[in-house]
């Protein structure tokens, strides 16, 4: 098998969209890429859904109301999209980085963590629960699933938006979590604005040269 060709990531926006459209359309950009298909970063919003990880337990589904709720292949458990919540699915081959599905968690983690700085806003990640927190309140998601190499799902920001629907999960299966968003750090949070600054900063770190792991 050939190693995979270098060409730097396609950024695509997408604005508002339906979960289960960009799921498929996730699945199958992966399933038929191929060694010479251009990597992509897609930014996006999502309406109003529930999605549940590929081992998520329904018991974190507390009250779902009319909020649809989705089973996805991704990893995680429970967590709520919605509009003013920024999506960033890095469809990439990781051979081409030589990234390791740990260390493309912490490189997403990591560009949230120097986005917020630029807001003034002093964030850190764990190592036993996947995401960006700030003052122990989570900030931004991780869900990834790996197939033949290749990534997608991805990372989710809340930027200023509705928290309400998540008072009726346990957030990433954790009961009482408690959420936040730039908004309630930062005066008036621009989302597309905040969409660029993010993919640039993935795609600026995607083209520098790794370590292997």
């Amino acid at each position: 098998m050939s190693p995979p060709i270098f060409t730097k990531p396609t950024l695509k926006h997408l604005g508002l969209q339906p979960y289960d459209v960009v799921f498929s359309d996730m699945q199958r950009f992966t399933d038929t890429r191929t060694a010479e298909t251009p990597d992509e970063v897609w930014v996006l919003q999502h309406s109003p859904v529930y999605t549940l990880g590929q081992a998520g337990d329904p018991a974190h589904i507390l009250n779902a109301g009319a909020i649809p709720v989705i089973k996805s292949d991704r990893g995680g458990q429970v967590t709520y999209h919605g509009p003013g919540q920024l999506i960033v699915y890095p469809l990439i081959d990781l051979r081409r980085y030589k990234l390791g599905v740990r260390s493309l968690v912490e490189l997403l983690e990591n560009i949230v963590i120097l986005m917020l700085k630029e807001y003034s806003i002093e964030a850190s990640n764990r190592r036993d629960a996947p995401g960006v927190y700030v003052d122990g309140a989570k900030i931004a998601a991780l869900g990834l699933r790996i197939r033949r190499g290749c990534s997608f799902h991805g990372l989710s920001v809340n930027v200023d938006m509705d928290l309400e629907p998540f008072s009726r999960i346990n957030p990433c299966g954790f009961e009482g979590l408690s959420v936040t968003q730039i908004a309630e750090h930062a005066k008036e949070p621009n989302i597309s604005k905040i969409g660029d600054q993010l993919a640039n900063l993935l795609i600026d770190q995607l083209s520098m040269d790794r370590p292997s792991v």
